[in-house]
């Protein structure tokens, strides 16, 4: 149930603030009027009662469209009936440090320094009355007689003054946010000003002025030593970090959610389980009775709903919380933090998800690719056979019988070596054996293409054929291909010993652009004939096996790789 209070009504901003201000005057008049009596006067009761509506329209607690609650409701009418019926002065008393406790809360939270001055004033006026007038009729002092002209004559001049002061206008539309810590330490120090006042009156029988003195200067010493120890100079944290810490761990240690909250990330795989798991942990806090959590991966609930709720969200992670008591603003603030924490925990695995996906298919993709360029290359050595077929003599069938014996077997071996990598890329089979051999084969394999073979000595080592038949057949193809549109093309392979031992592929064709050669083995680079990928994956293919590829020269007339077989 919500009720509305009967005399708000929706106007214009400017015009909110100018009534909220004049409020505030035309309340400190009424309660001035209220306070020359004794409280048994029809007319002093009249204002404060006037007194309690226009607090009511000035109040800054609750929003002046907001509805109240049964219990908010209950609360006014409580107060103003205390107010009414039960009024002392120690009642006065007490009203008037609530009332300086907001007026100060407001003038800290006050952005514009012009409406400042109407809350001082206010204040001013209300710790005037406490001290010259309401202080001195609950101790029956008569020291302050000389001071009744002052408040029943001038002080009324202080609320006149602030009907002149300009009104300020909340940032977005509504009455300047109060700040909570100030208002409540203005108020202790409001409460503490009346009843150390009315305690050291009543155990040294000093007079009036000698307590407030006491009173003042004791409130200032402490203020100086709090004021230090907030944020000291000597090494020590301070009571500010300290109160920041507390705020920022209701119910639980911060450090020790985080620290369980990071474990889970680690431990749970996806971001499904992670998200279920934090639920869980977060729902063992003591103050949440049940969570219900939604995600692009999942959703469900856990524990008990109540009616105390905060619906929170973070990009495509909402979550609903539950409390078994109303939330405080330092409890909701710790709960958006909370809430936070776990959406980016959730986006983070979202991404290492992500990631592994791509990294899987693009190891899929660079898999396909080198196994494509393999098998182009078979279709190249068996195009090769099939034209030495076609073009054979038949003087010549013995020589070609030889030459089929000898290459169908490489063939085959290679096209079952490709079925394996086909069937299982990552457990590839290595098959070493002695650079003379490997090298006999290359040229058998181009003995009726335009390639020259070198070899003035052959080291007696072994190589991975696998690797080394991808790589110059990679070499040697492109070499060839490019060399179709050029008149006296060469292509040069040869055997290379000495400080570096390796085989070296040239051709005398054009050079390669500048931004392709920087590129070359590292990046994908452009390509008119093919994918563009071959000599990438030739480059780490052979890096994979222990060799280094690289572009030795790059100019007319002299293009040169070099396959380093002992880098």
């Amino acid at each position: 149930m919500t009720l509305a209070l009967p005399f708000i009504k929706k106007i214009t901003l400017p015009e909110l603030a100018k009534t909220r201000h004049w409020s505030l005057g035309l309340m400190l008049l009424s309660l001035h009027g209220a306070l020359m009596g004794d409280f048994t006067d029809p007319l002093e009761i009249g204002l404060l009662i006037t007194h309690y509506g226009l607090f009511l329209m000035w109040q800054p607690i609750w929003r002046n469209q907001q509805k109240l609650s049964l219990p908010a409701f209950s609360l006014l009418i409580s107060i103003g009936a205390l107010l009414v019926f039960f009024i002392n002065w120690w009642v006065v008393a007490f009203w008037l440090c609530g009332l300086f406790g907001l007026l100060g809360g407001r003038v800290f939270s006050s952005q514009d320094k012009s409406s400042r001055i109407g809350y001082l004033l206010a204040g001013s006026y209300l710790l005037a009355m406490l001290l010259l007038w309401v202080v001195p009729r609950l101790l029956n002092t008569s020291e302050l007689i000389a001071a009744e002209f002052m408040v029943q004559y001038l002080m009324p001049l202080m609320p006149l003054a602030i009907l002149l002061t300009p009104a300020e206008v909340g940032e977005r539309g509504n009455q300047p946010v109060l700040d909570l810590f100030y208002t409540l330490l203005l108020l202790f120090l409001a409460i503490i000003l009346v009843l150390g006042s009315f305690a050291i009156e009543a155990s040294s029988q000093a007079s009036y002025i000698e307590v407030i003195l006491r009173v003042l200067f004791g409130l200032a010493i402490t203020l100086v030593g709090m004021s230090w120890l907030w944020n000291p100079r000597a090494g020590f944290a301070g009571i500010g970090q300290l109160l920041s810490r507390y705020l920022s761990s209701v119910g639980l240690p911060f450090e020790e959610w985080i620290q369980n909250i990071a474990v889970i990330a680690e431990r749970e795989p996806t971001p499904k389980a992670y998200t279920e798991a934090a639920v869980r942990e977060l729902a063992q806090l003591p103050w949440v009775s049940g969570v219900i959590w939604d995600t692009e991966d999942s959703q469900g609930e856990i524990g008990a709903r109540s009616k105390h709720e905060a619906p929170l969200s973070f990009n495509d992670f909402q979550l609903t919380i539950y409390a078994r008591s109303p939330m405080t603003p330092a409890l909701l603030l710790h709960v958006k933090l909370l809430t936070r924490i776990l959406g980016e925990f959730y986006e983070a695995k979202r991404r290492e998800e992500t990631m592994r996906q791509n990294v899987y298919m693009q190891a899929v993709y660079e898999t396909g690719a080198r196994l494509t360029h393999d098998i182009k290359n078979l279709v190249q050595s068996m195009g090769a056979l099939c034209a030495a077929a076609t073009q054979t003599s038949d003087t010549d069938n013995e020589r070609l019988l030889a030459l089929l014996r000898r290459q169908l077997p490489i063939l085959n071996q290679r096209m079952a070596s490709t079925l394996d990598k086909l069937e299982a890329p990552n457990s590839e089979k290595k098959n070493f054996i002695k650079l003379g051999n490997w090298w006999n084969n290359l040229k058998i394999r181009y003995s009726h293409s335009d390639v020259s073979f070198s070899a003035p000595v052959l080291p007696e080592f072994q190589v991975d054929t696998e690797v080394l038949d991808s790589v110059m057949d990679n070499l040697l193809q492109n070499a060839l291909e490019k060399g179709k549109n050029e008149a006296s093309f060469k292509v040069r392979a040869s055997v290379v010993t000495g400080e570096k031992t390796g085989i070296e592929v040239m051709d005398t064709g054009k050079a390669m652009p500048e931004a392709v050669a920087d590129v070359l083995f590292r990046k994908h680079v452009p390509s008119e004939n093919g994918l563009g990928i071959g000599l990438y994956h030739a480059g780490r293919q052979a890096a994979k096996a222990g060799y280094a590829l690289e572009l030795a020269e790059n100019r007319e007339g002299s293009v040169r790789f070099f396959l380093n077989l002992k880098p």
